[in-house]
């Protein structure tokens, strides 16, 4: 019993030293996490797929007046069209990618560099979502469109710039063999995004998961399907630590 307590007692602590919440909170349905950008280095962001528009009215309403920035993701047009006029022109709202940030993107780092890299142009939705995350995350990035292994010299004319970038991020359907050979090429980090771009089998994306989990390219990192959020994350995470790592950190 001594030994559980000694075990939990840190742990209880560390929970509580990371809770920096200055609520309330404007809807009796949210707890906001105000603190996560202090602890994790990236700020949490509002996914608005199956919430009410009084709810994301309310989280919109609460950065606003507590002067925070906000990053709402997979918001869709008729959510955004429901906010209130006044909420409607405070954020910035993009169509492609669902998402709309609250608050000034300042001037874009481009170290570490980043590139995405996209199979065809039907996956363009998640990638401009990783596009909009990194960019309120402070980072620049390379687009690189339509270059599927259907018509491999489109990828092998990029080769080259590809070879200098620090992480490229990788999109793909149908069968998703692009990332194992974008990871075959280039000597930065890779991380795969399967999308729910294909026909029957394909359709849905799991095929595309399945295809990247299993490359026989060694080191790809897999994200969920169409998680560009979570791919530009995993981007931002690895900038913040070499960051850290060039301050001696």
């Amino acid at each position: 019993m001594t030994g559980a307590r000694l075990i939990c007692g840190p742990i209880q602590e560390e929970v509580h030293l990371s809770i920096n919440e200055k609520g309330p909170d404007g809807h009796p349905d949210v707890t906001f996490d105000r603190g996560r950008g202090g602890r994790i280095g990236i700020e949490e962001a509002v996914l608005c797929e199956h919430k009410a528009v009084a709810q994301i009215a309310a989280i919109i309403g609460d950065a606003a007046a507590e002067d925070r920035r906000l990053l709402l993701t997979r918001l869709t047009a008729e959510q955004f069209d429901g906010l209130p006029a006044e909420l409607v022109q405070s954020v910035d709202y993009c169509t492609a990618s669902r998402t709309a940030i609250l608050g000034e993107i300042g001037p874009l780092a481009r170290d570490p560099r980043i590139a995405l890299v996209s199979a065809g142009t039907s996956d363009y939705a998640p990638m401009a979502e990783a596009r909009r995350t990194l960019a309120y995350g402070g980072m620049d990035a390379t687009e690189v469109s339509d270059v599927g292994v259907a018509g491999l010299w489109r990828l092998l004319a990029r080769e080259e710039m590809l070879r200098e970038m620090d992480v490229v991020i990788v999109f793909a359907g149908m069968d998703a063999a692009l990332p194992s050979v974008v990871a075959g090429l280039v000597p930065g980090v890779v991380i795969g995004v399967p999308t729910s771009v294909g026909y029957g089998v394909a359709r849905g994306g799991r095929v595309a998961l399945d295809s990247i989990l299993a490359s026989c390219a060694p080191g790809v990192t897999v994200v969920n399907i169409d998680n560009g959020y979570g791919a530009a994350t995993s981007a931002l995470r690895l900038a913040n630590m070499m960051r850290r790592a060039a301050a001696g950190g």
